[in-house]
């Protein structure tokens, strides 16, 4: 059984400076890495912490905010702040006075950043300008010194460390220098010195150069799309480690990392796909197959068994996005050991052919209340991910693993959806969970030794339910049922009392908070689980409801979504982190869903769902070899659709239909869709 002890954190974010702490009076974090070295630019505008401060990292070791390596106990980030020194005194950065905005910098993403001082102004530019070292950029360009009386100091520093650069009396052209930030990761310090200048490297710059761009037409739309693909970029390590929350968990899970990879090829970013995707299999599977989660190996009754599906159907989309069949034969023994144990003795019921555990997809178990039963999620993930280990096989010419695994996964569809007791598709509706003789598994009470605090609603009096749960809507996301089915709209439906379900900020919580063993509060993944639905259900409004959330949520002008919004007793609990997870589902919204690329069995289908308010589409998907070019349009004079295919400059095909279909042969392919008004 799960230890208690595994859910309790020491950080107190009451102890130390108020920078310590991850949610400050109106923050926005902007990350910045090169898998060599992370960085995040904190704007704290409201008074409370550091109004412009820079927070440096080992991304290869996962730790809290407060250990931070430019982040001193007693002083926060002051130390971090740049300094104008003067004749007339010094100047330096003030709450409400600092604007922060994503930036281009030689082709790479940069925060930059301006606030004002005596003289004029100050631009300060952070960015990573190549991928061999482990430095980080800071430009600093002072305007307005024209009337200055002697030179200008700039000065800045790491905790007790600090630089200085000297400009002379200038024009207002502005006058600039260069701060490196060089980590040393063998001596887990950061060293800073002043250049004149520091130029972004090709092999920083070619790499975004050579990865999706899409162009939705929509200010809103196309900023979540740009700053969610920078900001995924900082997340993993150049080993390829990732804490599931940034400065929270300090832990990794198979599940979360897989769909981050998905969310890289959905950006075109096959490098960090591979580089995930192949660690995963490598380290966070063991020689029987079980997916480690939270870091840690589980016993068979709390394994999650959905890790080794998603596992799964991200390597077979991983194939058919890159071509890169090779991956898969040189992993094949690992892949068949993630595919067979699901389907161990131990967790298929010889009765209907679920799998059963103690195990719940959001990670309450038994001290929790979860009881031996049947989870939604895993049979569907485990479904879909056997059939992409069957597609594999097939490709590999494993002919005897694909028959097996196809059989495998059509029992597994068949008895989810259909089985007259245990079916987990209910009086029309998709539940989460039933218990083991085929009642709907309603209500949770957690042990005595569960270990949870007063505050958290789980440990109070009454009722603990456990539907609804936004984790419903993934079957109707991955495909597992019909989109334009009754099943698919009622399952849709049954989440909408999650939004604003006891708070009134917005967000759907993840699920029913009366069982909730931490914090209830709306979650930005777990609405964009629902956005992707709405999106694929034809109910539009509701996924703009998310996306309207989104840029007024905290964290939104940097996109730097922190997991959840709510109250959250830490300790027991960590401090609240910022989600990769919530940048890879915003990204796999507008590639897979809105744009609606779909790399299929035997060709890419483009079947787009464009979100009311978008008119004109454009965009490039990396695809095998080559490139898909998209140009999708909406046009109120049209009654009927029409749809138009070049393949490689020559041949060019017609159709009246929604959607397109390319042959993985071309090396250039564009799609011109033409759709009604709506």
């Amino acid at each position: 059984m799960i230890n208690p002890a595994e859910h309790v954190y020491s950080d107190d974010p009451r102890h130390g400076h108020p920078d310590v702490r991850t949610r400050l009076a109106g923050v926005n974090y902007f990350f910045l890495a090169n898998g060599l070295v992370q960085a995040a630019v904190q704007c704290a505008p409201r008074g409370e912490g550091t109004p412009l401060g820079l927070l440096i990292m080992n991304p290869e070791r996962l730790r809290a905010k407060r250990d931070a390596l430019t982040l001193d106990a007693e002083d926060g980030l002051t130390a971090t702040t740049v300094r104008v020194a003067h004749a007339g005194g010094e100047d330096v950065p003030r709450a409400g006075d600092v604007q922060v905005r994503w930036s281009i910098r030689g082709g790479v993403p940069a925060a930059e950043a301006t606030w004002r001082w005596r003289g004029g102004r100050v631009c300060e530019v952070f960015f990573c300008p190549d991928r061999r070292t482990a430095r980080l950029v800071r430009e600093v360009t002072v305007f307005g010194g024209v009337h200055a009386s002697g030179p200008i100091h700039l000065r800045t520093g790491v905790r007790d460390h600090v630089a200085e650069a000297v400009l002379p009396p200038g024009g207002r052209a502005g006058m600039t220098a260069s701060f490196v930030y060089t980590l040393d990761g063998a001596r887990d310090r950061v060293d800073l010195e002043v250049v004149p200048f520091v130029e972004v490297s090709n092999d920083a710059s070619r790499p975004w150069a050579e990865q999706a761009d899409l162009r939705l037409g929509h200010e809103r739309l196309d900023r979540f799309w740009r700053v969610s693909r920078y900001q995924l970029s900082a997340a993993p390590s150049a080993a390829g480690r990732m804490d599931g929350s940034i400065w929270q968990y300090n832990r990794e899970w198979v599940r979360d990392q897989a769909l981050v990879a998905l969310g890289f090829l959905h950006a075109g970013d096959r490098h960090h796909a591979a580089l995930i995707l192949r660690r995963l299999l490598c380290d966070f599977i063991t020689a029987d197959g079980a997916a480690i989660d939270s870091s840690e190996v589980r016993s068979l009754d709390e394994v999650e068994l959905d890790q080794n599906g998603v596992l799964l159907y991200a390597v077979q989309q991983y194939v058919r996005w890159t071509g890169d069949l090779a991956f898969a034969r040189d992993l094949w023994p690992r892949l068949v050991a993630v595919a067979d144990y699901p389907l161990r003795p131990e967790f298929v019921d010889p009765r209907c052919g679920l799998l059963h555990n103690s195990r719940e997809f959001w990670e309450r178990h038994y001290i929790h209340g979860i009881t031996p039963g049947f989870e939604l999620v895993y049979q569907v993930f485990v479904a879909i991910g056997l059939d992409a280990a069957a597609s594999l096989a097939r490709r590999l010419g494993h002919e005897a693993e694909s028959a097996r695994w196809h059989a495998a996964a059509a029992r597994l569809r068949h008895a989810t959806l259909d089985h007259p007791v245990c079916a987990l598709a209910h009086d029309g509706v998709l539940v989460k969970r039933k218990t083991r003789d085929g009642r709907v598994h309603n209500q949770i009470a957690p042990l005595p030794d569960a270990g949870l605090p007063a505050s958290a609603p789980l440990a109070g009096p009454g009722a603990h339910w456990l539907n609804p749960d936004t984790c419903v809507t993934l079957p109707i996301v991955f495909g597992f049922v019909p989109p334009d089915s009754p099943l698919a709209r009622r399952t849709l439906d049954s989440v909408e009392p999650l939004w604003n379900e006891a708070w009134q900020d917005g967000g759907y919580g993840r699920y029913a908070c009366s069982s909730e063993p931490d914090s209830p509060g709306g979650w930005p993944v777990a609405s964009l689980f629902v956005a992707r639905a709405a999106v694929e259900t034809g109910v539009p409004e509701r996924a703009w409801r998310v996306l309207d959330w989104l840029d007024t949520a905290p964290g939104a002008a940097a996109g730097s979504w922190f997991e959840f919004h709510g109250d959250r007793a830490s300790p027991p609990f960590p401090q609240v982190g910022i989600l990769p997870w919530t940048w890879a589902e915003m990204i796999t919204l507008m590639a897979r869903h809105v744009v609606g690329v779909r790399p299929e069995e035997t060709h890419v289908r483009v079947a787009p769902r464009l979100l009311p308010g978008l008119e004109h589409v454009t965009g490039r998907f990396p695809i095998g070899a080559g490139s898909l070019h998209l140009d999708i349009t909406r046009d109120p004079r049209r009654r009927e659709p029409v749809a138009r295919v070049t393949l490689d400059g020559g041949t060019m095909y017609e159709t009246a239909a929604r959607e397109a279909t390319v042959p993985y042969e071309a090396n250039d392919a564009r799609v011109e869709l033409v759709l009604p008004g709506e």
